[in-house]
């Protein structure tokens, strides 16, 4: 047998090990993941976020309030029904915080990137 076939087969040999090896843990993965997984670890960041903007001395209603302003010149007319803080981005000082919420309304959700300026808090985008 010659070198290069040793080395082709071995190499097949690898390839398929790491093949399986990762079907299996793409398997495994998927059945430790409960139904509803994903939503309670949506919500404990979440619930991280609003703890670490509370901490900081963040006024969550006017937070709110500059997204809701925000929203409703983007998208006038549309309703919204929930508000969730999904990042804080608490830098020293206040020229340079940042947040983001998600606006859930009409089977739609809108994300707002809030910016803290001298004038205080203002839509930087919305995607």
């Amino acid at each position: 047998m010659s070198v290069l076939a040793i080395v082709l087969i071995a190499a097949s040999v690898v390839i398929l090990l790491v093949l399986i090896g990762g079907f299996v843990a793409v398997r495994r993965r998927a059945r430790a993941q409960e139904p509803g997984f994903e939503d309670r670890v949506a919500a404990a960041d979440r619930a991280l976020e609003e703890a670490r903007a509370a901490d900081r001395g963040w006024d969550r209603p006017l937070l709110e309030e500059a997204v809701r302003k925000a929203v409703s010149d983007a998208r006038p007319g549309w309703e919204i029904e929930r508000l969730h803080l999904v990042l804080v981005d608490d830098r020293p000082g206040i020229s340079e915080d940042r947040c983001q919420f998600v606006a859930v309304g009409g089977g739609d959700e809108v994300r707002v990137a809030l910016a803290r300026r001298d004038e205080g808090w203002v839509a930087e985008r919305l995607d």
